[in-house]
């Protein structure tokens, strides 16, 4: 990555990273509000898509940020692993601005911490990965293997409401919409997810051919 884009990956992960302690602080509080355990508040936190991704997306941009060489950040930095969280912020936020969103109405920090999350995070992080990342060694075939992480987290969510009842998302709710409503349901998303990704690829591929066209043109 161009050392010039490390202020904007830092920025985007400071906020990110706020975003994310006020969510987990919210979901303790609320559980020990409601007589449970702060252990309770953080496995209900772990079990939002919203919350694992800005973590991925937290995760990508922290290693941006530094010149390491360590197995994780060199991991998370990439092409394919930033194209496939720039997919899965996307899809969080068109997800809760289509469907979640008028299910409640937060305010104060609750607010703040929601917009972070889901409003601020997801295009500043495209704008990071527009500007940052070389894009010139993605592929088609990478579209498939990114949806292994929703695929993943779909058999998460049933194995957890399999334990203790809860489902994060109500188009995810077996006990009230009984496990094929659920698997269709699963599938419109993640046929958004394949959509979203292809044009990623798409866009990524034109802008790599764009750039080496200029550098050729230069030359």
């Amino acid at each position: 990555m161009n050392i010039r884009y490390r202020p904007l990956a830092a920025f985007a992960a400071l906020l990110g990273w706020f975003g994310l302690a006020l969510q987990l602080w919210f979901s303790i509080r609320l559980a020990l509000d409601h007589g449970g355990t702060a252990q309770q508040g953080v496995w209900v936190y772990l079990g939002y898509y919203t919350i694992l991704t800005n973590l991925l997306v937290a995760g990508v941009l922290t290693a941006a940020s530094f010149d390491t060489r360590t197995a994780l950040p060199r991991f998370l930095q990439r092409p394919g692993v930033q194209t496939a969280a720039a997919m899965s912020i996307v899809i969080v936020s068109a997800v809760y601005n289509l469907m979640l969103r008028q299910l409640w109405s937060p305010s104060g920090w609750v607010l703040v911490a929601d917009m972070i999350v889901h409003d601020f995070m997801p295009p500043l992080y495209l704008l990071y990965w527009w500007l940052a990342v070389p894009k010139g060694s993605l592929r088609w075939s990478q579209v498939i293997a990114w949806q292994s992480y929703p695929a993943g987290y779909f058999t998460y969510v049933l194995l957890r409401g399999a334990v203790n009842g809860w489902y994060p998302y109500p188009f995810l709710d077996v006990k009230s919409l009984g496990y094929l409503q659920v698997v269709i349901d699963a599938l419109a998303v993640l046929v958004a997810f394949i959509v979203v990704a292809t044009l990623l690829v798409a866009l990524g591929r034109w802008q790599a051919r764009r750039r080496n066209d200029t550098v050729a043109e230069a030359a």
